[in-house]
């Protein structure tokens, strides 16, 4: 064992002593930082093909070749590829709203190691990671935007760059819960923006929007739109979770 890798176990060993690791879900006692239970494990829907080659929804029965769903058929969402990591239910949301909502930002890097996996085939086009951002007054409200934190973690563990200030929310929508496509896409248009003097890192760019859950795809659609003025080559995205409609 090098002296690097030495280390690292003293330090994490040291961490384990002063922090016992504890469940990223539920807080049961684990065997390792930013680890699962087995009960909470053994929940979770993690995402895998067969999929809709641009959404990424799941099938549930093999297709042939790279099949879009009907509603990618119907309304061609303007990103090219959308890859998630978990099932938006009952049993994920815990896992999504703690971190989202409840402070849990050490669950970054376990999620970060999880979205590189499963969006290995996006990023390995990619030039740059963009997160969505939250309006000034709910950051500041929040203190952090979890979707920046995912960026940072999947950049790390990728090698993509990630710039988690070149988009911009000028306005503060309302929450996404509770409206129909219709209304989300109403909700966020026009919601966002390059920030100034950034049209140079994204010309002629393949550029992968992070962000936690995918819903509808408006809030992505919209953002996607905004880079997609702005010269990018390609917008792909990549988020922890999504919503699948029974």
């Amino acid at each position: 064992m090098g002296a690097a890798a030495e280390l690292r176990r003293l330090a994490g060993a040291a961490l384990d002593a002063l922090l016992p690791p504890r469940c990223l879900s539920c807080g049961t006692g684990v065997d390792r930082q930013g680890g699962l239970c087995p009960s909470c494990w053994a929940g979770l829907t993690f995402i895998a093909a067969p999929l809709c080659a641009c959404c990424g929804l799941p099938f549930e029965y093999a297709v042939p070749g790279e099949t879009l769903c009907g509603a990618c058929i119907a309304d061609p969402p303007l990103f090219a590829r959308a890859r998630s990591v978990l099932v938006y239910d009952d049993a994920s949301r815990p896992l999504v709203l703690g971190f989202k909502h409840g402070d849990r930002t050490h669950a970054a890097g376990p999620f970060g190691a999880w979205m590189a996996r499963a969006g290995a085939d996006v990023l390995a086009g990619a030039d740059l990671l963009v997160p969505v951002p939250l309006h000034r007054w709910r950051l500041f409200a929040r203190r952090y935007n979890q979707s920046a934190l995912l960026a940072l973690a999947v950049a790390r563990l990728s090698g993509v760059a990630a710039a988690p200030d070149l988009l911009v929310r000028r306005r503060r929508t309302r929450s996404q819960g509770g409206l129909d496509r219709t209304g989300r896409q109403r909700n966020v248009a026009g919601a966002f923006a390059l920030r100034p003097g950034r049209a140079d890192r994204v010309a002629g760019r393949t550029v992968v929007l992070v962000d936690d859950v995918l819903t509808t795809g408006a809030t992505l659609s919209e953002c996607a739109r905004v880079l997609l003025r702005a010269g990018a080559a390609r917008v792909e995205v990549l988020t922890l979770a999504r919503v699948i409609k029974g």
